[in-house]
Formats: structure tokens, sequence, C-alpha cells
């Protein structure tokens, strides 16, 4: 028999031939069309759970004053043990995960209980009104089922899992708004901090796969619908330097709240939801319900459907208090300690705050204001000026108003910094870097040095391990 072909042995030998690697391939494949198919689930069953609650709101206002404060209760109640993990956005816990490479971490944060708690839980949240968005809990759970994809197809190396665990991040993202491009930019700048190219095929493949299943499926569309809007040189960017300065402002007061800082007024509201967080989250949902009474109904639910009357400019809008009123329904919703995101809730805000800043600048085209306040809103909450600039233009297919966009992003994430340093997801991912720290010097058990996500900035911790000696107390 003739001897074999050298060629062919040495491209047969490739590395892309590799078995270890087409299982690889085969993990992330399959991992990113379930993910997408799951963001398509959720985004579904989340428009029903909150076409629920207003069918219920029809029978009478006056009931989310009773049956909102009862669910947020249950829902405290809920999550205090097993199911602590899919308090929050998910967000926080999808980068801790990337710095904390314990596997039994892991798994209390990224397990297949957890993401279906994490799912079904805020589908709850929303059929009683909550002021929470889908977005972020559909990371966590893309996170979740990557990691425990890697995990069955016999990729149990730290490293390995990281990179999963980021790229079901990334298509997480990408299928709950249908941005691709904003997919794989939150994965760089939000969740990893960071570039390099022994990933950034994974995160491709991963957005690419789930983006195709998602187009197959929904077809292609812009979240928002198309926006026409423009916004000339001249005086027209003054808008711009409104939107950044007031948006990133009001971004990072929204973060401080949130965060719940240990010193000051803020400090007395942490203490209230540590020592009563059932009775706590409770009185969290009758305010809502509250302002739901006040505003007509307006600051329930994810705040689509207003965000997109807003910057479609339709015929009737919410009311000119509504940007405000949404920020305080999205923070009572956020300190009950119930599963539900921020990224659609601060849109709607943007939007507001943007209609209300469209009113100083009648020469101004007011679709052009009300997305630069959306995206520079967003941008002062999360402190990511890239994505939220990407997202935003990604969600209304509009790239006339790109540079504005960015410029009113970078302006907002450095007014915000003034209140909120650190990023609001990096410092609740902090927490539970921290928190795991302190549970495993309780145990005496030595750890691995962690990558620290940085310094917390509401609680001023330092970023070092737990058993270091408390600082002196003050006489």
């Amino acid at each position: 028999m003739p001897a074999s072909n050298p060629r062919l042995q040495a491209l047969l030998g490739h590395e892309f031939f590799a078995p270890h690697q087409w299982k690889r391939r085969i993990a992330l494949w399959s991992g990113a069309v379930l993910v997408a198919l799951a963001a398509i689930l959720f985004a579904k069953a989340s428009t029903w759970a909150y076409q629920l609650f207003l069918g219920i709101v029809a029978h009478g206002v006056w009931i989310p004053l009773i049956l909102t404060p009862a669910v947020f209760g249950l829902l405290s109640w809920s999550t205090a043990g097993r199911f602590r993990a899919t308090r929050g956005s998910g967000i926080p816990q999808a980068i801790a995960t990337l710095h904390v490479e314990d596997e039994s971490f892991r798994k209390s944060m990224l397990s297949l209980p957890i993401a279906a708690g994490k799912m079904l839980l805020t589908l709850i949240a929303l059929a009683v009104g909550a002021s929470i968005g889908r977005e972020g809990p559909t990371v966590h759970v893309g996170a979740g089922l990557f990691y425990t994809f890697a995990r069955r197809f016999g990729f149990s190396d730290p490293k390995a899992a990281s990179r999963f665990i980021l790229a079901g991040g990334a298509a997480g993202i990408a299928a709950a708004f249908n941005t691709p491009l904003a997919g794989v930019v939150f994965a760089i700048e939000e969740l990893a901090g960071t570039f390099e190219h022994r990933f950034s095929g994974l995160l491709l493949t991963a957005v690419i796969v789930g983006g195709v299943v998602s187009l197959g499926i929904m077809g292609n569309y812009a979240y928002f619908g198309e926006v026409e809007a423009n916004l000339p040189l001249g005086h027209a960017w003054l808008a711009v330097l409104l939107c950044g300065g007031v948006c990133g402002l009001l971004g990072g007061l929204f973060a401080r709240l949130i965060l719940l800082s240990k010193r000051g007024p803020l400090a007395r509201v942490g203490a209230l939801r540590a020592r009563w967080p059932v009775a706590f989250a409770t009185g969290c949902g009758l305010v809502l319900a509250l302002l739901g009474v006040l505003c007509h109904g307006s600051v329930y639910g994810t705040g689509y459907d207003q965000a997109r009357a807003i910057v479609q400019q339709a015929a009737v809008t919410p009311g000119e208090s509504f940007g405000l009123a949404k920020l305080a329904a999205n923070v009572v919703s956020y300190w009950a300690g119930i599963p539900g995101g921020i990224f659609s809730p601060a849109l709607a805000v943007g939007a507001g705050l943007g209609q209300n800043i469209a009113h100083f600048l009648p020469d101004v085209p007011a679709a052009a204001v009300v997305l630069l306040g959306m995206s520079a809103y967003l941008s002062g909450v999360t402190g990511a000026p890239l994505t939220s600039a990407v997202i935003a233009m990604e969600l209304t297919d509009n790239q006339s108003m790109v540079i504005p966009v960015m410029a009113a992003c970078l302006l907002a994430r450095a007014v915000s910094s003034l209140l909120s340093p650190t990023p609001v997801y990096k410092d609740f991912a902090e927490r539970l870097v921290q928190e795991f720290e302190r549970q495993q010097a309780a145990r005496h058990v030595p750890a691995e040095p962690l990558e620290h996500v940085g310094t917390t900035s509401a609680f001023d911790e330092p970023a070092g391990p737990a058993d270091a000696p408390p600082p002196p107390e003050k006489p």
C-alpha cells in the first residue's frame, strides 16, 4: 500500500480537528442554542406575567395595595435560604464567579435550580407589578446554563469554566435585547473587565449562534423600534451636556441608594432590611403600590411600553413626573431584595428624564434628547458607558446618533462616579466575594488568594483577606 500522504496527516493533526476542541465547540453551540431559547421563553413569559397583572389591576386599582406587599414579603422569605443567590439582578453573581474559582461557590451561584428559580421568581414579581427587568436575570441564567454545560462535558478546569461563564453572560444579554454587538461589549466591559484573545472566539461564537436562533424565531427587530433621530452640530449639542450631567447625576444617585452604605441615613435602611427582611420587603411592596396608585399605574413593570411610547413620540405618553416616579419605584423594588434586574427600568427612567430635558430645548429634536437621556442614565447607573451606547444604538436601530450618544455616556459615567465610584454591579459582586471569604475563614478553611473585583464604594471595605484583623473601634 502506498504511504500515507504526509500533508494530509499534518492537516488532520491540526488543532482544529482535535477531539477535545470539537467537544468544546459542541458544548458551546448547544449552550448558546439553549440560552437563546431560554431568553425567548423568558421574554414571552415576562410579557404574559405583566399582562396578567394589568388584568388584575383592571378589576380595581386598589388590589396592588394588598397583593403586591404580600407577594413581596413571600418572595423575600422564599429567597432567604437555599435560593438566596436568586436575589437581585444576577449580573453580580456572574461577575463574582469569574473571580472566585471555588467549585462550591460557583455551584451555589450558577446551578440549574438557581437558574430555574431565578426565572420563576422574577416572573412572579412581574405578575404583581414589581418595577424590575428581565435582562439581568437572563445574564444570570445564561451564565448558569453555560457553566452547567461546561461541567457536563468535562471542562472542570476553573479557567475553562470561567470562559464558559463569560460566554454565557454575553449570550444572555445579546438574546435578551436582540443586540449581538452589545452582548460582546457587555461581556468585555462589565463582566470580565478586560479582553483576551483566548476567549474572544468563545464570545463571538456564543453570540452568533444564539443570535441566529433568536433571529430565526423572533425575526430581525429593534427592541424599541426604529427611531429616526439626529443631532446636528451646533447649539443642539447642549442636549449632550444636559443629559450627560443630569442623567449621570441621577444614575449615580440611584446606584448609591440601592447599594445601601454602612454610614449615614442609608445605613438605617440597610439595618432594617437585615433585621426584618420579610417585613421590610412587604413595606417596599406597599410603597410601590402607593406610587402606582398616584401615577395611574405607569411605574409598574419593566417600563418597556412607557419608554417605547416616549422615544417613538407616541400620541399618548406618561406624564412629566414619570422619570422621577419610575426611579423611586426602581429603588423600592430593588430594596425589597427580590429577584429582578435594573436594565429595562433604567432605560424607562432615562426616557422619562430625556422627555423632561427636551422641554428646555424646544429647538432640538425631542426623540434625539430622549435617546440621549436613556443611554446617559443607563451609563450612570451601570458605570459602563460603551455598553450603554451600543445598547442604545441597537435598541433603536439608529446609527446617526453614535457620536453624541457616546459623548453623553462618557460624561454621565464621569458625573456618576462622584456619587458611586465603583460600578454598581462590581460593588455587589465584591460583597459576594467578601462574604465567601468570611465563610471560609469561619470554617477555618484555607482559601486560595482570590482576584477581587475592586474596593466597594458604598461599604468602604478594603478588598483584602477576610481574616485580617478588624479596625479598632472609635472611642
